[in-house]
């Protein structure tokens, strides 16, 4: 009998939080319990989310479970990409230095600025009138 490996992480990209299940498999991507081409229809974020699978030659070889919240489906898919890529550290650390290289292991910190008091937006200002 086949011992199941299972490795849980977190990836994170501006609101979008994803967390991970990676098993030994056939290459199934469920994402909140919905197969993943039916939950991210742009092939955009489909391809993101495959790319740190591709470059480590583990398309076919591991399932993928994970529940993502918040953000919007672009986000989603590229904190799925963050926590796909950690958990396949995990799995084989001879795939640290591949998945880094690609820049798949590194959080993107960029979040959206909050609005400021006496202001249109983060950083926009009213309209000033001099008559």
């Amino acid at each position: 009998m086949e011992t199941v490996t299972k490795h849980r992480t977190v990836g994170r990209r501006k609101r979008a939080v994803a967390i991970v299940r990676l098993f030994n498999g056939s290459g199934d991507i469920v994402v909140n319990k919905i197969p993943c081409d039916s939950y991210f229809l742009r092939e955009t974020d489909r391809l993101i989310l495959r790319q740190p699978l591709k470059v480590t030659n583990t398309l076919d070889k591991v399932d993928v479970t994970a529940n993502v919240k918040g953000g919007g489906k672009s986000g989603q898919s590229q904190a799925l990409r963050h926590g796909i890529s950690r958990a396949l550290v995990l799995m084989d650390g001879n795939f640290k230095s591949l998945l880094r290289k690609e820049g798949f292991l590194t959080r993107d910190p960029r979040e959206k600025e909050r609005k400021k008091y006496g202001r249109k937006g983060a950083r926009k200002r009213f309209q000033w009138t001099k008559r």
